[in-house]
């Protein structure tokens, strides 16, 4: 009889114990989930995006949104040596954080709702703007209603083209692709009238050498570029923001803008972003 009441106590306990790190861990609790006190990072960036994460032919990446990552992680307490860069579509964004793959995601990543219902996000570090990319030239398209019955590319996980079909009801013909990059290159061939998404990817696109591409210059959406979070951790997008607004106000945000944008025909925005909260 004692042995089965102790078996039945040992049963009990560790069904509460299991209870209670479940419930440590949805609470954000789970401490392998934040990236407060860790000693590396692994941070998800572009790898295709002129100007804001691009893959180097030595297997480095460059670009503003690589440097305000490695300034973060820097005042986290990591150093550059023990961070390591992971090369991310937009549509492996959300898959990558909630699987461990990487710890953070610097990615040109617009803050949505639907976006808040799996990631928690710090920042934003940037406000971006929609805008469009065409081939030099072509002057047919000054803004986005003259994107009724263009080409206009889809980018597989990115929500721009939502905001010309869906939200603005401008009926472009959707074309699929990968990633932006191939976007801007089935634009050059003449497989696609336009490219419409942030305004700083696209200004990093128009820089490149031999382009043949232009910015309309006519923005209609605000893109707040948020730092991905593993879902939870509050702590560690406290401590982000806390990082970014210092950035902002001790000049390396502009001293960064300046270095990757001041170069480009782009104005680009130099004041601290109002932050969303951590949730």
């Amino acid at each position: 009889m004692r042995a089965l009441r102790n078996a039945v106590i040992v049963i009990v306990a560790v069904l509460l114990v299991g209870v209670a790190l479940a419930a440590y861990r949805a609470g954000g609790g789970d401490a392998a989930a934040s990236i407060i006190g860790k000693k590396s990072l692994r941070i998800g960036v572009k790898s295709d995006q002129p100007r804001l994460g691009l893959r180097m032919w030595d297997g480095t990446f460059k670009g503003f949104d690589v440097d305000v990552a490695t300034y973060v992680a820097g005042r986290l307490g990591v150093e550059p040596k023990d961070l390591t860069f992971v090369g991310l579509t937009s549509n492996e964004r959300e898959e990558a954080l909630d699987d461990g793959v990487v710890d953070m995601v610097f990615a040109t990543y617009s803050i949505t709702p639907e976006r808040k219902e799996k990631v928690t996000f710090g920042g934003p570090y940037y406000v971006a703007h929609q805008d469009i990319l065409v081939r030099a030239g072509n002057g047919s398209i000054r803004n986005v209603s003259d994107l009724r019955g263009k080409r206009l590319c889809k980018a597989a996980g990115s929500n721009s083209w939502r905001r010309v079909t869906e939200e603005r009801k401008v009926d472009a013909t959707l074309v699929p692709a990968s990633t932006y990059s191939e976007c801007v290159t089935a634009l050059k061939e003449g497989r696609m009238d336009a490219v419409s998404t942030d305004d700083l990817i696209l200004a990093g696109f128009a820089a490149a050498n031999g382009s043949g591409t232009t910015m309309v210059k006519a923005p209609f959406t605000n893109e707040k570029y948020g730092v991905g979070l593993k879902k939870g951790d509050v702590a560690g997008c406290q401590a982000v923001n806390r990082y970014l607004t210092e950035m902002y106000q001790n000049g390396a945000a502009k001293t960064l803008l300046t270095e990757w944008f001041g170069s480009v025909d782009f104005a680009v925005g130099t004041s601290v972003p109002e932050f969303e909260g951590c949730t």
